[in-house]
């Protein structure tokens, strides 16, 4: 959408939508339309779950959620009318609608929306468009790496504002592109049910492998995650499930009363099946979900520390851990492992895991694969991994 003044720059091939024909519509359908009154606790939208850990179920968002969400963001963030974002992330989820399509209509920056993220346009498009923002997922800054060091930073000294997030962002990589891109990349932590929760800071220490600190507004709580209640906080350090609260969480899942009620806490927080630690000076680091954890022989793994680890390796460019059954140990971890191009063998992967993490975090086996199951916001589906058995 444009007015008629800048149609004359929209590229060939494209369809603009003028403001004023737009406007012209309206005035002429008025009538048609009743004025209903609109209260901010009514739905707004069904924003389905990723169903990575489980069967999808419907969020329900209302006005005051997105609403709620827009505005912090946009002041943490510092989102304004100068802006330019060039958005390539899906509107079904609340990546694309509840952070950028907000964040546009209540700040009205300008946007260029991609009909998707494509590797082989999308420096063709940041050289383009020469936006100032941009947001997106661990697989997209993956593909934003194979930039040549020039264009890397020249789309780089046009930017203000990178944002990551839908899935964990290896610091290796956040590290690598810093180095390109001169940008450190901001990574926040939300989820459908609650738009976001967590962010590094705009101007602070954006720390690799971290989400940052609770947004303005939102409470958060870490609490023990094999107590029967949800009142056993954990300690500085110690791995607890996140529980949320604040104007930016849902609603309930539709139709769904009894998965809406084991969802939150007698006291209003919703539990969300994430794991987290938090440091001394209050940052929280994500550990993975409930589900994924593997329990081994008395131990808890955390998956996503064996995967830092492998992606801290030259060869490596994205690993995902899981557990299989063992008639010893319950559980054991493997690793799936994607080359970054560079020779990859993988009994040398494994002596360097057992020169750097503890013996019950090993690896058993580690497996080559062409790339990692993910959805389309780059989330990965362990489900779909290849079913291996360990003897």
């Amino acid at each position: 959408m444009t007015n008629r003044e800048l149609s004359a720059h929209v590229r060939d091939g494209a369809a603009p939508w003028l403001i004023e024909e737009a406007a012209a519509d309206v005035e002429r359908q008025a009538a048609e339309f009743a004025a209903l009154p609109l209260e901010g606790d009514v739905p707004a939208a069904l924003v389905y779950t990723s169903g990575t850990t489980g069967r999808s179920k419907g969020a329900v968002l209302t006005h005051d959620n997105f609403a709620a969400n827009a505005t912090v963001l946009n002041t943490c963030w510092r989102m304004n009318s100068d802006d330019r974002m060039l958005l390539g992330l899906p509107l079904f989820h609340v990546h694309g609608l509840g952070n950028a399509v907000h964040t546009w209509l209540t700040t009205g920056y300008r946007v260029r929306l991609l009909e998707r993220f494509r590797k082989e346009t999308i420096f063709d498009e940041f050289l383009d468009f020469q936006p100032t923002v941009f947001f997106g997922v661990p697989t997209m800054y993956e593909r934003l790496l194979a930039a040549p060091h020039d264009m890397a930073r020249a789309i780089g000294s046009r930017m203000r504002l990178f944002v990551s997030g839908s899935a964990p962002l290896p610091a290796a990589r956040l590290e690598r592109f810093r180095e390109l891109y001169g940008h450190t990349i901001l990574e926040r932590y939300g989820m459908s049910e609650t738009l976001m929760n967590i962010s590094n800071p705009y101007a602070g220490d954006r720390r690799p492998g971290s989400v940052g600190k609770p947004l303005p507004g939102i409470s958060i709580r870490l609490v023990d995650p094999s107590a029967a209640d949800a009142t056993q906080e954990v300690g500085e350090g110690d791995t607890g499930e996140l529980l949320i609260k604040g104007a930016n969480v849902f609603s309930g899942y539709w139709r769904q009363p009894e998965a809406t009620r084991d969802a939150f806490t007698p006291d209003g927080y919703f539990r969300s099946g994430d794991l987290a630690v938090r440091s001394s000076d209050g940052y929280y680091t994500l550990q993975g979900r409930k589900t994924e954890l593997i329990l081994c022989g008395g131990f808890n793994i955390y998956p996503r520390e064996i995967e830092e680890f492998l992606c801290e390796q030259p060869a490596v460019a994205e690993a995902a851990v899981v557990g299989i059954a063992d008639n010893v140990k319950g559980q054991v971890p493997i690793a799936y492992v994607v080359s970054s191009g560079e020779a990859l063998d993988e009994e040398s992967l494994l002596d360097c895991c057992r020169e750097h993490l503890a013996s019950f975090k090993l690896p058993r086996k580690i497996i080559r694969v062409d790339a990692l199951p993910r959805n389309a916001l780059g989330k990965v589906q362990r489900h779909l991994l290849p079913s291996e058995e360990y003897g």
